[in-house]
């Protein structure tokens, strides 16, 4: 008997935050040399940097020396963050980039933009997301959820590739969710045009997309050491805004934003993470399983492969020059 998605997601959410007895638990295992690295001189994108996960990722990064890329859509938030981070770092070398991600033209200009004035790029963190309730439209026509976090992106990373491949120890990371766990990949119905929309089941499409594009990037590009990760269940803006009931329930167990960005931090920078295989999901700085127990969430390679085959004619509808 298949089982009921909604009712898997609440018990992955609780059950992860019960059983694994938080964040505490987990980092008894951590090795802490593992974050004893000089990054300096190395540079950084984070996208969805101003706050949550990706600011307290940002905020770790420039503490140890390298130069971040904060790329964000509000240009207020961003400068504050900004601040905040070389206020707490004594870090001068933060720059901010304003980008919607949901906007495909867009973050082609930015990709093109960014590598003219900048000669290199080590690690590239896609963080940013969103998690709409109601099923709306951009103003080129996508579904928000699905453009901002997987269209958004793909072309961002795809577009980047020239300037990552320059580097022989480049990284791409992929802020993922366990939510993910509850969901195969709908490749009839990637934009959930049909039935009722459920934002929290169309998010965790997106992060489940995510995945198979990490572990079809790993495939296709060996050149570049690519992740996707699940954060843990955090106290951030994105999930109390997205999930009150949710958050209100759980607040008291959440991790907090610097917990969460553990694993971001130790995938972007330790020295220990590039001896895994590219391609893996990770969990409290360990490769973990993208498939829960009898959920029967595995796509066949056909879907995975049609997948990256639709991002790239998508991207392309939007690239310059294309009708």
């Amino acid at each position: 008997v298949k089982p009921d998605l909604t009712v898997l997601w609440l018990v992955e959410g609780i059950g992860l935050i019960q059983a694994e007895g938080g964040y505490e638990a987990a980092a008894k295992q951590f090795t802490p040399k593992d974050l004893d690295v000089n990054i300096t001189g190395r540079s950084f994108m984070i996208t969805g940097g101003n706050s949550g996960i990706g600011k307290a990722t940002a905020l770790e990064i420039a503490k140890r020396g390298g130069t971040v890329h904060l790329v964000c859509r509000n240009k207020e938030r961003a400068e504050a963050a900004k601040e905040e981070i070389v206020k707490e770092s004594n870090k001068e070398e933060i720059f901010v980039h304003i980008l919607d991600m949901s906007r495909p033209k867009m973050i082609l200009e930015f990709a093109d933009k960014f590598q003219q004035e900048n000669n290199k790029l080590d690690v590239l963190i896609n963080n940013a997301g969103c998690m709409i309730n109601q099923r709306e439209l951009t103003a080129d026509g996508l579904e928000s959820n699905f453009a901002t976090n997987t269209l958004g992106t793909y072309i961002l990373t795809t577009a980047l590739m020239p300037l990552l491949k320059k580097n022989e120890a480049a990284r791409v990371i992929t802020v993922s969710s366990g939510g993910m766990l509850v969901q195969k990949l709908n490749i009839s119905d990637l934009q959930f045009k049909t039935g009722q929309f459920d934002g929290t089941m169309a998010y965790a499409q997106n992060k489940r997309q995510q995945v198979i594009m990490t572990e079809q990037w790993a495939k296709m590009h060996k050149e570049i050491h690519f992740s996707s990760m699940h954060p843990g269940w955090a106290d951030t803006p994105a999930v109390r805004t997205s999930m009150p009931d949710f958050y209100e329930k759980m607040k008291n167990r959440l991790r907090t934003e610097g917990q969460g960005a553990d694993t971001v931090v130790w995938l972007a920078i330790s020295n220990v993470q590039s001896q895994h295989p590219s391609g893996l999901f990770f969990q409290d700085r360990k490769p973990v399983s993208t498939h829960l127990p009898l959920a029967q969430t595995r796509a066949s390679l056909e879907d995975e492969e049609q997948l990256m085959k639709t991002l790239e004619q998508l991207a392309a509808d939007f690239t310059p020059g294309c009708d």
